[in-house]
C-alpha cells in the first residue's frame, strides 16, 4: 500500500502571549491544575496586532511531568478586528530528556479561531498547528495553516 501524501504547513503568524503569576487551582495524585493569566502580548506575521489582557491558560501538570494546556483569549488586529482563540496542546520532554518546561522539546497546540471580521474568515475555515515555546513571562506560538 502506498504511503499517502502528508498535509503541508504554511507559516501564518506568531502569537507572543505575556503571562502573569501562576494560580494553583487543584491538586490530586494524578495532576495539578493551574491558571496562568494572559496579561497581553503581540501578534506578528500575516496578521499584526495585540493580545487583549484577560485571557488564561488552564495548565494541568500530569504525574509523568508532562503538561496539558487549554488557553482561551482574544487578540485584536491592528485594523480593529477581534479574534477569539481556543488553543489546546501538549508539552513534554522528548525521549529521556529532563529539565524545566522551557527546555521541553515537544510543545504543540491546535488553535481554533472565531471572528466576525469578513477579511479573517480564512481563520475559521482552516485547521492550524501551533509550535510553541515558553520563557519567563511569555509563551510564543508560531501558527501554521494545514493544507491538504
Amino acid at each position: 500500500m502506498p504511503v499517502p501524501d502528508a498535509p503541508t504547513l504554511t507559516y501564518r503568524f506568531t502569537i507572543v502571549a505575556e503571562v502573569g503569576e501562576y494560580l494553583k487551582l487543584h491538586q490530586d495524585a494524578a495532576r495539578m491544575l493551574e491558571l496562568i493569566p494572559i496579561t497581553g502580548g503581540t501578534i506578528s506575521g500575516d496578521l499584526t496586532g495585540s493580545v487583549v489582557p484577560g485571557g488564561g491558560d488552564w495548565c494541568s501538570t500530569l504525574a509523568d511531568g508532562s503538561y496539558e494546556v487549554e488557553a482561551r483569549y482574544v487578540f485584536q488586529t491592528d485594523d480593529g478586528a477581534l479574534v477569539d482563540v481556543v488553543n489546546t496542546g501538549i508539552l513534554r520532554h522528548l525521549g529521556d530528556q529532563k529539565g524545566p518546561p522551557s527546555e521541553m522539546g515537544y510543545f504543540l497546540t491546535t488553535p481554533t479561531f472565531r471572528t466576525v471580521a469578513p477579511d479573517l474568515q480564512w481563520l475559521t475555515r482552516s485547521l492550524f498547528l501551533g509550535k510553541a515555546r515558553t520563557a519567563p513571562g511569555a509563551t510564543t506560538i508560531d501558527i501554521f495553516e494545514v493544507s491538504p
